[in-house]
Order: C-alpha cells, then sequence, then structure tokens
C-alpha cells in the first residue's frame, strides 16, 4: 500500500475534485495521509486565479520535494493548464495531470509507476532526471462535461456538488477559461443521482458549485442563458424534490441570472437559502466595460432589488477588484458609492492581479500596488460595516442554524454552524445538541465580529 498526501488551492470546484480523487485513489487501495507527512505520492491541487495562486502552487510542489526527495510529485489542475512550460522545467515535478484528468488519477499513477518499474527505477524519483523529465497527461479540454461522482465530502455537514465546467465569458483580467475551457454541463439526472447518494449519506445541505454554473445548460439544445428559461433553474427544481436534502446553496450567479421571472421562480424553492453572491467586480460602468463584464452598475443593482423583493432580507455577497488598469480616482469613488448604495451582507475584496495573456496584462494605466493597497483598505473598512449592520439584524431573535463542528471560544466549548443565509452562528456545546443537527436558536448578541451566540 502507497501512503499519498493530498493538497488542495483555489476553489470549491477544485475542493469537489480534490474529493472525489482521495475517494478514487482510496478505492483503489491508496492510504491517504496528511500533506506534512512522509509520503511516496504527493499530488497538488493547483489554482492560477492570481499570481498570487501561481506562486502558491509552485511553493507547495516544492515542499512536497523537501518533505520527501524520493516522493512522486504531481501537480493537477488549473495552474498546470496555464503555466506548462514553466512546469515541464521544474526538476520538483514528476507527473502533470490536466483538469479534464482527475477523474483518471488511479489509471494514470498505475501506468507511470508500471511504465518505472520497466525502467528499472521502481517507484522512485531519478534526481537527475534520466527517465526523460516531467511526465505530462493530455490536458486539452473535451466537448463534453467530463464526469465525475462524490459518494463522501471531507466537509461532515455539507457536501458541493459540481454541476459545470468552463466558462465562456473571458473578462479581460481572468485566466480561467484559458485553464478550464468553454462551458461544459453535466446532465441533470446525473447531478440528482449524486445528490440523492449523498443525501443517504447524512448531507442535509448541499452547494451547487462551478466555474460558472449562470452558464449551466446554454451547451443544451434550446436553453437560454439568463433568463427565466435557465437551465439552472430547471437543476435547481429537479434538486428540490430529493428527500433528506434540507437545504440548497448556490455558488456564484452571473447577474444577469437574476431576472424578475427567475427571482419569482427562485422564491418558490423553501429548500433554497436565501444567501446569493452576485459577482460584480466594480461599480463604475466604465470600468466594467473595460473588464469586459456583460452589464451596468445599474443593471447589477435591479438584480439585487428582484432578489429583495421576493425574499425577506436575503444576504447579497460580491466580489470587488480594486486598481483595475486605468481606474480613476473617479471611477473608484463611483464604486464606493455603489458598494454604500447596496448595502452588501459580504465583499470580497482583491487588488488587481496582473496575468499574462489576458486583455488587460497589456492595457494602458497599470496602477501601483500602494494605490491598490489604499483603495483596497477603504473597501474592507466598508464591507467590516455592512457585515455587522446585516447581522445586527439577528439580535433578539431567533435563527435555524446547521451545526457543523466544536470550537472553544474564550475557553469555553460551542457547537458553530450557520444559519440559511450563512452568517455563522455558536451555541454552547452542553445544550444538549450535536453536530449535523438543524436546531432553531435565540440571538443573544454578537459574540465577535463574525459569529453570533
Amino acid at each position: 500500500m502507497k501512503n499519498v498526501a493530498l493538497h488542495n488551492l483555489g476553489c470549491k470546484v477544485n475542493s469537489y475534485e480534490m474529493d472525489v480523487m482521495q475517494q478514487i485513489l482510496q478505492e483503489n487501495g491508496y492510504n491517504i495521509v496528511p500533506f506534512d507527512h512522509i509520503a511516496d505520492i504527493y499530488i497538488v491541487n493547483t489554482c492560477t486565479v492570481t499570481n498570487i495562486a501561481d506562486r502558491k502552487s509552485r511553493q507547495m510542489l516544492h515542499r512536497a520535494r523537501q518533505l520527501n526527495p524520493d516522493a512522486i510529485v504531481v501537480a493537477a489542475g488549473c495552474y498546470v493548464q496555464t503555466g506548462l512550460e514553466v512546469i515541464e522545467k521544474d526538476p520538483d515535478i514528476d507527473l502533470v495531470i490536466g483538469n479534464n484528468r482527475k477523474k483518471d488519477i488511479a489509471l494514470i499513477l498505475e501506468r507511470f509507476l508500471r511504465e518505472r518499474e520497466l525502467k528499472g527505477n521502481a517507484l522512485w524519483r531519478e534526481p537527475d532526471k534520466t527517465l526523460g523529465g516531467v511526465t505530462v497527461e493530455d490536458i486539452s479540454h473535451t466537448a463534453d462535461y467530463e464526469e465525475m461522482t462524490l459518494k463522501r465530502a471531507s466537509e461532515h455537514t455539507r457536501a458541493f456538488i459540481k454541476i459545470q465546467d468552463g466558462c465562456n465569458q473571458f473578462c479581460s483580467y481572468c485566466a480561467i477559461p484559458y485553464a478550464r475551457g468553454r462551458v461544459r454541463s453535466r446532465k441533470k439526472e446525473d447531478v440528482v443521482k449524486e445528490i440523492r447518494g449523498l443525501a443517504e449519506a447524512g448531507f442535509q445541505e448541499i452547494v451547487l458549485t462551478g466555474i460558472h454554473i449562470s452558464s449551466y445548460g446554454i451547451d443544451f439544445q434550446g436553453k437560454k442563458a439568463y433568463t427565466g428559461e435557465s437551465g439552472l433553474i430547471d437543476l435547481l427544481e429537479a434538486v428540490h424534490e430529493v428527500e433528506g436534502i434540507r437545504r440548497i446553496r448556490l455558488g456564484s450567479l452571473e447577474p444577469r441570472l437574476v431576472t424578475e421571472e427567475a427571482a419569482g421562480r427562485l422564491s418558490q424553492l423553501p429548500k433554497l437559502c436565501p444567501h446569493f453572491h452576485l459577482s460584480l467586480q466594480s461599480g463604475s460602468d466604465t470600468v466594467l466595460k473595460r473588464m469586459n463584464r456583460h452589464y451596468t452598475a445599474g443593471e447589477y443593482y435591479t438584480s439585487v432589488e428582484h432578489l429583495r423583493k421576493y425574499f425577506d432580507h436575503p444576504a447579497v455577497t460580491t466580489d470587488v477588484i480594486v486598481g483595475f488598469p486605468g481606474e480613476t480616482e473617479e471611477e473608484f469613488a463611483e464604486t464606493a458609492a455603489f458598494l454604500d448604495k447596496v448595502r452588501f451582507y459580504e465583499m470580497h475584496i482583491f487588488k488587481y492581479s496582473n496575468r499574462a495573456g489576458t486583455a488587460a496584462a497589456s492595457m494602458a494605466g497599470q496602477i501601483t500596488e500602494r494605490v491598490k493597497a489604499r483603495r483596497s483598505g477603504l473597501l474592507m473598512e466598508l464591507e467590516k460595516r455592512q457585515s455587522a449592520e446585516f447581522r445586527k439584524r439577528y439580535i433578539g431573535g431567533e435563527a435555524e442554524v446547521l451545526l457543523e463542528e466544536e470550537k472553544t471560544i474564550g475557553g469555553v466549548p460551542y457547537l458553530i454552524g450557520h444559519t440559511k443565509d450563512y452568517v455563522k452562528a455558536a451555541v454552547k456545546a452542553d445544550a444538549g445538541y450535536h453536530t449535523n443537527e438543524i436546531v432553531n436558536v435565540p440571538i443573544g448578541g454578537l459574540l465577535t465580529e463574525e459569529i453570533l451566540v
């Protein structure tokens, strides 16, 4: 039995794929060990969403080699799709696996090990790379969805379900379409079957995730994106019928998906959590145009208003990029004013990261890191105020919480969980509750900036 250590970087799609890879390896006789232990094989599921993600991916691959110089080091995922020229020259990496081959991880490793044995080197790596350098598995994208099925998840109470891959948007700052390819949707019956299996395994909450889930179904004949006819809402309605599932969450949504008709249909699904992540990136129309985002700030606001019409106090969260090339002080002020107007529950603030090969990389007016840091700091302060305002609304009332884990806070043991709109909550561990239980609890106040009790 060979010991395998895995490390995941990046988004929830990567997390789902890592869970499936681990499941496949265990089913094929591999023993999974923590990444900081000595292993025969290290697998790093890489990310390339920013330059920092690229650097972290390289660091973890090099860390694996340091942990065991004789191990096989495997790079998988998005960074290998965009940084292959760098990876092929890296002496610390033995094997490269593209996004479309993760489901074949056991077969690939079996073949790789067999070829090494035939060359007389058994399992161990030759430091001088006499075996011919890095072995690169196919990293192209197929026209169809690459089916993977999760039977169990790394989280004990919530399961992430991948429903599609790829993106057709080509925002000017983003390398993900080059790493993940065009939109490929998973068959509805396969999604529902997987969720039924997870419900039977005891999961009560599932999260539908993907690279661009609002595009779900546009590659199926007759489906239209960003209207009430969206394949995503059809899928949600089917998932809603699965017995045992009590909560359904959505990953990041395209604002154009949320028409009034769509918001109305969503509101008819009681299991759907009123927590909506609508990606914004900028509140300035001129910046949005340079980003190649296909909506205006006004259209975005209308989508938020549709949600607030059909849902009582929904949690609306978003992403914002500061310091995009050419962003003037006036454009930044427009963004800050727009964020103040919308009143988000949470905002994820990112400083623009120059991505080689994207349109934005060659744009004029690149912003200095000092200016990015100042603007980012201002928006983070706004985010803290808005988030506290949203959470304080709970005080004195009662909330339904899915309890997920035990944690000690100030020397007192608590059970930690989330409300339906994804506000973190805490109840004392001696209250008679258990993890993976959904309970209604009174909210007494803000224990910290993040946790309600």
